[in-house]
């Protein structure tokens, strides 16, 4: 197994002045773009994106500061804001012919789809979530001891210096730790591609961080200005949890309705790397998304 996905084309897009993404391609019809989370690159959407690709034009990039993708410096805190992402994802779509497409995001990814959603509902046909909370929301929900859970999002926060030297000095063992710890599942992430996984992110920590920090920062500030002035994502939208509501105390659905016209909320027994751990679930919840 190779750190691609097999029948895809691969490419690097200009999306931003000095800034290209490596983005894989395959397919043909309506366009769907899938976004990785943390700590992994596209290749985790292997299992879905050879299905899908077998009607939709399937694209699936490296976010910027991931991957193969371009790592530029973070000059402030717009460089790994979500916006600035999401606009990446727009500028990629639209190079490659689309104007509108569907979205899929996974952890970080679905920030980044959610903020797309928000920011660019003209583009954003239907939006997928994938085990995570809005930004707000997520701060909040961490309380207590429960939100130990969440110590790499306040280690992360940190002005840049510390973050990035901690995780420098052994990268494997922190990246490593989540790869463990949120699955369900250890033959979910063959060895050839946790070991891509691992050898990508060691080569991307200070735009890792950067990209955790927006998240304590400029990212917090766009989701709370559209929270009080209730903007709500337009598109149908289908949320993909693990239930961590009784733990941290929040009814998830609930929550969603606040950000959400049209929702469909589920919660799936699997672990955080859905798509890899329970692809034939995700595939299932997407179509029939696409449906809707």
């Amino acid at each position: 197994m190779s750190s691609v996905i097999t029948g895809f084309e691969y490419r690097r897009v200009p999306v931003a002045e000095d800034v290209s993404l490596n983005v894989a391609v395959s397919g043909s019809g309506p366009a769907v773009v899938l976004l990785h989370g943390f700590p992994q690159t596209h290749l985790m959407w292997r299992h879905v994106a050879a299905d899908l690709a077998g009607d939709h034009t399937v694209i699936c990039p490296d976010l910027r500061g991931y991957g193969g993708s371009d790592h530029p410096a973070e000059d402030g805190p717009r460089t790994y804001a979500k916006r600035t992402m999401a606009a990446d994802v727009v500028a990629l779509v639209r190079a490659l012919g689309h104007e509108r497409f569907a979205l899929a995001g996974h952890d970080r990814g679905a920030l980044v789809g959610i903020r797309a959603g928000l920011d660019h509902p003209d583009s954003v046909t239907r939006l997928a979530v994938l085990d995570v909370l809005p930004v707000p929301e997520m701060w909040e929900a961490l309380r207590g001891v429960q939100g130990a859970v969440g110590f790499h999002l306040y280690l992360m926060a940190q002005p840049p210096g510390i973050a990035e030297t901690m995780i420098q000095a052994a990268p494997e063992v922190f990246f490593g730790y989540f790869l463990d710890l949120w699955a369900n599942s250890s033959e979910a992430i063959p060895a050839p591609v946790r070991r891509a996984y691992l050898e990508a992110c060691a080569g991307a920590v200070p735009s890792i961080v950067a990209d955790y920090r927006a998240s304590a920062g400029i990212d917090l500030e766009h989701d709370l200005v559209d929270r009080a002035a209730g903007n709500r994502l337009s598109m149908p939208v289908t949320v993909l949890q693990q239930d961590w509501g009784a733990d941290l105390g929040y009814d998830a659905a609930a929550l969603w309705g606040r950000w959400a016209k049209d929702l469909r909320h589920d919660t799936v027994g699997c672990g955080h790397f859905m798509a890899e751990e329970d692809p034939a679930l995700v595939i299932e919840e997407l179509r029939a998304l696409l449906r809707r």
